[in-house]
């Protein structure tokens, strides 16, 4: 299991944050915390990729920052 932040650009009301975690609840991270301009997630790097949780992140409308 791996926990790690993702820092996310262009984020700025609870929108932002819920249009976010249901990309994240709908790719089947174990856990997630969500908030402007972040997001911590929990995963089992055997079933997702950190390329898919970004990938997921720009599906919302935002970038992940490098």
């Amino acid at each position: 299991m791996v926990k790690k932040e993702f820092k996310i650009n262009g984020m700025t009301c609870h929108h932002c944050v819920k249009a976010v975690e249901i990309e994240l609840q709908d790719l089947g991270v174990n856990s997630y915390e969500v908030e402007i301009g972040f997001a911590v997630v929990e995963y089992d790097e055997n079933k997702i990729s950190e390329d898919q949780i970004i990938n997921a992140i720009s599906e919302a409308g935002y970038q992940v920052a490098n």
